[in-house]
């Protein structure tokens, strides 16, 4: 520990070393539940990149785990310390180095907050998809650490189609630059795209070259009652087979919706049993609304209500960003699931779900990216009961399951971290985790960098 101290401090400045034990033991987890999480030996927060550098080569040196981190906003246990280890806070690096409206890029260190990085692009009339529920908290470096989505994926996609480039230390120190800066470039293999969703397996990003868009119009949303969960993802079907391209399309079921009203007095429709959202940041979105509308009807809906301006829109947009949150307050703790399905069984993942719900008597509310089909069940639980926390957990893996059984994956934004590290060797299969672990051991061959997770 003292060999350790010595070497960090020798290419450290003081304060971007803590030691302070009750300090950081605050540094041990993320916001994952039934995730084993140890005591870092100290906490490093770097501000450059040669500082980044530092740590790996006295990492190395000592054989030292390190785990990197972002605001630790992950949902799966991948930014959980391990006994001993450096932890690498990387919030202080929070630079926005660059805005290009020509090249359409931003260039940016990993400690930006997302909604940060949303507001100084739009600054000149850009737009930076990726908007994960948790943008007003969560960094660009943890958005690439676990491949995030967000509520406007099913235009716009994920975090991985916006990174053009990516500057990386490894795990010896070396300074890894993939990528490029330009619209097209296919120069040998893609790294960049091995890194996002790496969880911080592979090497530490240090700055990413991002891709932007034109700004869009604000956008207008429709809010969509339905009798069941089932007839709502009738809807979802329906629009996408129509060939509409919504820049949002989000499902609420009945306990959301419920916990949110509880929550912050939204005013929504209690007695719906899901509660679809669309959304069009068209020129003219009020046609495209109106077609949605006609088509939700056709499914079934109760009552489809189109919002008529952006202030109303926002408020919806405000209510589903709020799911989560609102989930949290019914009981003492949650447990947040990320399964991807195919829209075509979406039904089928949330109506499944409520069983194992009634099977296992808890609470368990369901919001969704519908429109990629990505559901987020949420499992509340009292963590002081443990009958019911065992309950819980067995429910989560049956969640699980059964996103595999309708051809689905058990992660599609959140990631592997700890939290489901045996369903990634079931999902993967005997090949292609031999073939990833072969790649870890390239990258990472003395096993230092944010081990026991992903494998």
């Amino acid at each position: 520990m003292d060999d350790l101290l010595q070497r960090l401090h020798a290419g450290l400045p003081a304060e971007a070393l803590i030691t302070d034990p009750d300090v950081t033991a605050s540094y041990g987890n993320d916001m994952a539940s039934f995730c084993a999480a140890g005591t870092p030996a100290v906490v490093v927060l770097p501000r450059t990149v040669e500082q980044v550098r530092h740590v790996m080569r006295t990492a190395t040196a000592l054989r030292v785990p390190v785990v990197p981190q972002g605001a630790r906003t992950g949902l799966s246990g991948a930014a959980n310390a391990s006994d001993g280890c450096i932890v690498l806070s990387l919030t202080k690096m929070d630079r926005i180095l660059e805005i290009s409206p020509v090249d359409r890029i931003a260039v940016v260190e990993p400690g930006v907050v997302n909604a940060v990085l949303s507001r100084a692009v739009g600054e000149h009339g850009l737009y930076y998809p990726p908007d994960p529920s948790s943008w007003e908290m969560c960094t660009i470096g943890g958005n690439i650490g676990t491949a995030s989505g967000g509520l406007c994926c099913v235009k716009y996609g994920v975090t991985a189609e916006y990174v053009l480039g990516l500057k990386v230390v490894l795990a010896d120190g070396r300074l890894l630059s993939t990528g490029r800066r330009t619209a097209k470039g296919v120069a040998g293999y893609d790294l960049t795209r091995l890194f996002v969703g790496s969880e911080g397996s592979l090497g530490i990003v240090v700055e990413a070259v991002l891709a932007l868009r034109p700004q869009p119009p604000a956008p207008l949303v429709l809010a969509a009652e339905f009798p069941s969960a089932a007839t709502a993802c009738d809807a979802v079907c329906a629009i996408m087979e129509r060939g509409h391209t919504p820049s949002l399309l989000e499902i609420m079921d009945r306990t959301t919706v419920r916990a949110v009203n509880k929550l912050a007095n939204m005013g929504l429709p209690e007695t719906t049993e899901a509660l679809l959202l669309a959304a069009f940041d068209t020129a003219e979105p009020a046609g495209d609304l109106a077609a949605v509308g006609a088509l939700c009807e056709a499914a079934g809906a109760s009552e489809v209500v189109p919002a008529d301006t952006a202030a109303e829109s926002e408020l919806l947009l405000k209510a589903r960003r709020m799911s989560l949150t609102a989930l949290e307050t019914v009981k003492s703790a949650t447990m947040i699931d990320d399964v991807c399905v195919p829209r075509s069984k979406l039904g089928a993942m949330i109506d499944g779900t409520a069983a194992i719900a009634e099977k296992y008597d808890l609470t368990i509310g369901v919001c969704a990216h519908a429109g990629d089909g990505n559901t987020h069940p949420v499992v509340c639980f009292d963590h002081l009961d443990p009958d019911e926390s065992r309950r819980a957990r067995e429910s989560f893996d049956e969640i699980m399951a059964l996103g595999l059984e309708l051809g689905g994956t058990i992660t599609g934004e959140h990631g592997v971290g700890v939290l489901k590290k045996e369903w990634l060797a079931r999902e993967l299969g005997p090949v292609s985790l031999e073939l990833q672990r072969g790649i870890k051991q390239t990258f990472d061959p003395l096993g230092i960098l944010n081990p026991g997770k992903l494998f």
